[in-house]
């Protein structure tokens, strides 16, 4: 047994060592880098296990999927030349693995800071060529676009791409943020002055239209009422000329009637009158003939046109 176990043991040791040495993984996130005393020979290793010689070779693995960097704020220049504090975060990713190594030695510490410094001057630029509101409110998918388009193009020989550049938050400078306020608060009150004129001058035009309408339908109600009323009159007074003219007698003392009627409706009046006026015809003879032997015609006349007397 002793000698088996001298003979195994070193068999296990080197096996151990060689799989430790001669050997390595792929991930599927990740992309290889494969050097020979320091010089790249070999990329682009499918997932999986993969060999090496021992101290011929090394190999450096690197993170393919997408990073973030989230950089302080900083301060931008506007085509106004009014101060802009912008926080903004990058998303990146290593496309190239050897490009990268050659370029940064493998140290992402490195990227993100030339990769930041790239963003910022893409920033810089595009911000310079903008005013305040077009920043702010203006088309920020083209903005954002226009600085990733830039920054691909610088890094181009790194092996990084960006894929997405954000705005978090947009800020003016204490100093400058009351005077922005302060004209953005005359530009809305000008605006809205505007549109308030606009809504008096459409108020009074609609308003002087509806008096003018009000005028043309109440005078033509007029006419019509006038029309109507005059043919009411014609029509009552050609009835009254035929009732007179078929019973001249009944006419006398229905008029007498609504004379009495006018002339008692007061209950306290007192009348000076003489008896034997024709106004009281219908009082002295059932069928209104006066003492004196007048028809009733005169005596209808009188009493229809007697008015009484305090």
């Amino acid at each position: 047994m002793n000698w088996v176990t001298r003979l195994l043991l070193p068999i296990i040791v080197v096996v151990v060592f060689l799989y430790a040495t001669a050997t390595f993984q792929v991930a599927e996130y990740q992309e290889g880098v494969k050097f020979r005393l320091g010089e790249i020979i070999e990329t682009d290793f499918e997932p999986g296990l993969h060999f090496k010689l021992p101290f011929v070779n090394s190999v450096r693995l690197f993170d393919t999927r997408i990073l973030s960097l989230s950089t302080p704020p900083e301060r931008f220049l506007t085509s106004e030349k009014k101060n802009l504090i912008v926080d903004y975060y990058i998303k990146w990713r290593i496309t190239n693995p050897a490009d990268f190594y050659r370029a940064t030695r493998g140290r992402e510490a490195v990227a993100e800071s030339r990769l930041n410094q790239i963003v910022k001057d893409s920033m810089k630029s595009q911000i310079s060529s903008r005013t305040i509101a077009e920043v702010v409110s203006g088309d920020r998918d083209l903005f954002m676009r226009n600085v990733i388009e830039t920054t691909n193009e610088d890094i181009s020989g790194l092996g990084l791409e960006i894929v997405d550049v954000r705005i978090m938050r947009i800020e003016l400078p204490q100093e400058v943020r009351e005077s922005v306020y302060s004209r953005m608060e005359k530009e809305r009150s000008t605006v809205a002055k505007a549109i308030r004129s606009r809504g008096e001058e459409q108020a009074k035009r609609i308003s002087s239209d509806a008096d003018r309408q009000r005028v043309v339908i109440v005078s033509e109600a007029e006419r019509e009422a006038d029309e109507i009323r005059g043919e009411g009159d014609a029509r009552a007074a050609k009835l009254y000329a035929e009732s007179f003219g078929q019973d001249e007698e009944f006419f006398a003392f229905y008029r007498s009637i609504q004379a009495y009627q006018k002339a008692f409706a007061n209950g306290s009046d007192t009348f000076v009158l003489s008896p034997d006026s024709p106004f009281f015809r219908y009082f002295q003879s059932p069928d209104g003939q006066s003492p004196d032997g007048k028809g009733g015609s005169s005596a209808a006349s009188a009493g229809g046109d007697a008015l009484p007397a305090r």
